[in-house]
């Protein structure tokens, strides 16, 4: 009985160790390579005045600022996205950037935008910047901040 019992012992600590040894790694250059497509996807959203993507992966709970300082909710983003007053001819996203922390993942990127705004020629740029969180169903974006950047290029800070 005593055998029994250590041995039972022995498989209960022994289990843990060989569950955790048999869990897939994350492959980071996969995971940035999801992260490119989302930022890629958000932009193609934004062109389309299509709410769906941002539905999809916008958490509840997420959290904005517009590239004007104006604070935003998934609600008021994806508003903004499908009944603003902006008409785009091209949305692209470029320069992306990913950097990957357990199951957080930090983007940025540049937003380059030609079309119209209440009926006025806009051809400008944007430096965005995501906050992600990998759940059980995925990448799913949590915070965001769109900077509008100057015309003409650098500015001091």
């Amino acid at each position: 009985m005593h055998k029994i019992a250590m041995l039972l012992l022995a498989a209960l600590l022994i289990a843990p160790a060989s569950l955790s040894q048999d869990e897939p790694k994350p492959n980071p250059e996969m995971q940035r390579e999801e992260i490119v497509n989302l930022e890629k996807e958000a932009a193609r959203a934004i062109q389309q005045s299509n709410g769906t993507f941002f539905r999809r992966v916008y958490t509840d709970d997420f959290i904005g600022t517009l590239s004007h300082g104006q604070p935003v909710t998934k609600a008021t983003f994806i508003d903004t996205v499908q009944n603003g007053s902006a008409k785009y001819d091209s949305f692209n996203a470029s320069d992306i950037n990913v950097r990957i922390f357990q199951d957080i993942a930090v983007a940025t990127a540049l937003w380059s935008q030609r079309g119209t705004f209440y009926g006025v020629r806009i051809d400008n740029q944007m430096r965005v910047l995501h906050v992600y969180f990998n759940g059980p169903r995925g990448w799913h974006a949590v915070a965001g901040q769109i900077t509008l950047l100057p015309p003409g290029g650098r500015q001091p800070l």
